[in-house]
């Protein structure tokens, strides 16, 4: 089973799934360690961790790039972030086929003029609505795998408000979307009335900081949200992290001081898997030393 498909059997489940944003091979390993089933490649994560701000500073080749590392070292299904689809919908075209090419479960595409901004930013501007179904035509029909996902996702409450960004989203699922991302809904009411006027699957972007209220999983799952990312709360835990161990080391030399709460050695290489390359690797010698002696 690819996974597209698994994750579209998840899907069908009455659970809503819950993707953390990841932006390389470290953190996919520690979100996979911890339980998680399925993982969200970050677009903005990714850029920040490039030294970028999420304004559409990053090409199409150093996403694919960050993304590939995060689905080979974790082997769930990944849901990534496309932006715009990196251009119009011949660049829609290949964005599918480079997405799938590594092995993405499912990608969404936003209906943001290029370059885009983060959906939490102020001053964002739209393409038209023919343009972005458009778009959703060209990745519905680009894709090899039909069990891979496209998720439209919608920019327009903060451009052209709540009402329009519902009609856009019932147009791109007639365009073919799989599933539906209203970006940054400002209320508990927006919440629920995307629930009631949207059956088809939703994702929804929760976040702390954010634009959009905080909602507890279960209520979530009772209005028919199929999929909640959290795109950038592991990152900015990171950050957080790094600025306090570089302080003491800034301070100190050293990180006597917070040890105790750090990683340990041991524990970062298991995190990795290094014991299970030098086992992989003493089980190769072995092989080839057997096969050489039988040669002989």
């Amino acid at each position: 089973m690819s996974s597209a498909s698994k994750l579209r059997s998840l899907i069908k489940k009455n659970e809503t799934i819950i993707a953390p944003g990841v932006y390389d091979g470290l953190s996919a390993l520690i979100a996979k360690n911890a339980g998680f089933s399925v993982l969200y490649a970050s677009g903005g994560a990714i850029a920040r961790s490039m030294g970028y701000p999420d304004i559409g500073l990053v090409t199409m080749t150093e996403v694919l790039a960050s993304i590939a590392r995060i689905v080979d070292t974790s082997k769930l299904p990944v849901i990534a972030d496309a932006d715009t689809g990196f251009g119009n919908a011949i660049n829609v075209r290949r964005t599918i086929h480079e997405y799938e090419r590594i092995g993405v479960a499912a990608l969404h595409i936003e209906d943001q003029s290029f370059p885009k901004r983060c959906g939490h930013l102020d001053d964002k501007s739209l393409v038209s609505t023919e343009e972005m179904c458009t778009k959703i035509i060209a990745a519905c029909e680009s894709r090899q795998d039909p069990d891979c996902l496209i998720i439209a996702r919608t920019d327009a409450i903060a451009v052209e408000g709540f009402d329009s960004a519902i009609k856009r989203a019932q147009s791109y699922i007639k365009a073919g979307a799989d599933v539906i991302f209203i970006e940054a809904p400002e209320t508990i009411e927006q919440i629920e009335a995307i629930a009631h006027q949207i059956p088809q699957p939703k994702l929804i972007n929760m976040f702390s900081g954010g634009k959009t209220p905080l909602v507890p999983v279960e209520k979530l799952n009772e209005l028919g949200y199929k999929i909640i990312i959290v795109p950038s709360d592991v990152q900015r835990a990171s950050i957080s992290a790094m600025q306090k161990t570089l302080s003491v080391i800034f301070q100190n030399g050293n990180t006597a001081t917070i040890e105790n709460q750090l990683s340990s050695f041991s524990e970062r290489e298991k995190i990795i898997g290094t014991k299970n390359y030098f086992e992989d690797d003493k089980r190769a010698a072995e092989t080839a030393a057997l096969r050489v002696k039988n040669c002989e």
